[in-house]
């Protein structure tokens, strides 16, 4: 029987988004919200440590801490191929950049972070679904079982 279990991790980051046509196109930030679904079979063996246990919740959250939250919380994230890359004043005046290959929209972050999540997931378990949260209203969700629908 498979079961599922879901993390729900906080964090704040910055943004802009380069070239864009609307007001994100400005240094601003959120408070998003990661949640992780996986799911897999629980362990049966009497006497284990992890017995009855899909994965320990602390264990998904020190995965989701060190593979996300540690590179991204209060982090101003930037597309690399932006000339942001290039001001001194940056630089020196903020500890904590990470520049991307890529545009750093909710649906972007959401696919990277899968990507890095699902390399550190022990093999009896699999990753199914993720939301990130940008807002409270506004989210990009990634579903395993939607990849078979294309």
């Amino acid at each position: 029987m498979l079961v599922r279990l879901k993390r729900k991790i906080k964090f704040k980051m910055a943004h802009a988004l380069y070239g864009y046509d609307g007001p994100c196109k400005n240094i601003h930030g959120h408070s998003y919200r990661l949640e992780v679904t996986i799911i897999g079979s629980v362990l049966r063996q009497s006497g284990h440590p992890k017995d009855g246990m899909l994965l320990d919740f602390g264990d998904l959250k020190r995965i989701v801490h060190s593979t996300v939250v540690e590179q991204f919380d209060h982090a101003l994230v930037l597309n690399g191929r932006s000339p942001h890359w290039d001001l001194e004043y940056m630089r020196n005046h903020f500890e904590k950049i990470v520049y991307l290959d890529y545009q750093p929209t909710c649906e972007n972050l959401l696919l990277d972070f899968r990507e890095r999540i699902v390399r550190h997931l022990p093999e009896t378990v699999r990753l199914v679904a993720l939301r990130l949260h940008e807002t409270a209203n506004a989210f990009a969700e990634w579903n395993e079982a939607d990849q078979n629908d294309r």
